[in-house]
């Protein structure tokens, strides 16, 4: 097999997970189902994946290198820290929607903690990230003296609150600019510091 047609071996097969998954659920789906929505033989699946947890794992493992392409690592390139941060929301919030059958997959049927040293490995270099962006705020004087280690971890929590929300009351999202407004301006009036 030459590398061309295993990269688009492998190609079918994660969209093809990824539809029956959506369609069917994981306890749904079967390796045999997704081998024939991928055109392939059940032998050559079992070539890529050995299960459907490392199939699904391989699934978060994707979706949080392009969450980290797409919307972390443009971040550093903005000089503005409060730029950056209505990037982070608008683009994290942008794509829970985005990606929202896989993550009502993963919520419902695996559980937010399947795949979990994966997941605290990322969130580790996103909180860096978020970090060094609030401290580079504080340093220009943009934002006022925090903690950054710690409002990295409720930026962080926020947006998992979002993606929460997008499994149980999709209905009710809150808009990116309403809350980028409140964390950069606050809540109260200058005159009640």
């Amino acid at each position: 097999m030459n590398r061309r047609s295993g990269h688009e071996s492998r190609k079918r097969i994660v969209d093809a997970a990824v539809k029956l998954f959506s369609q069917s659920g994981f306890n749904g789906t079967t390796m045999r189902m997704i081998a024939k929505e991928a055109g392939i033989s059940v032998g050559g699946l079992y070539l890529y994946f050995k299960n459907k947890e490392e199939l699904s794992l391989h699934l978060i493992k994707e979706k949080l290198n392009e969450f980290y392409s797409k919307v972390l690592l443009p971040l550093k390139e903005i000089q503005s820290p409060s730029q950056a941060l209505k990037e982070y929301f608008t683009k994290a919030l942008e794509f829970a929607k985005e990606n929202r059958e896989l993550i009502i997959i993963h919520a419902k049927q695996q559980g937010f903690t399947f795949g979990i040293e994966v997941k605290r490995e990322f969130f580790k270099k996103e909180r860096e990230i978020l970090k060094e962006i609030i401290s580079r705020g504080i340093e220009s004087h943009e934002f006022n003296k925090c903690e950054p280690e710690e409002v990295a971890k409720l930026l962080m929590n926020i947006i998992g609150g979002y993606v929460l929300s997008v499994v149980v009351e999709p209905e009710n999202l809150f808009k990116p600019e309403v809350c980028i407004d409140v964390l950069l301006k606050g809540l109260l009036k200058r005159s009640n510091l």
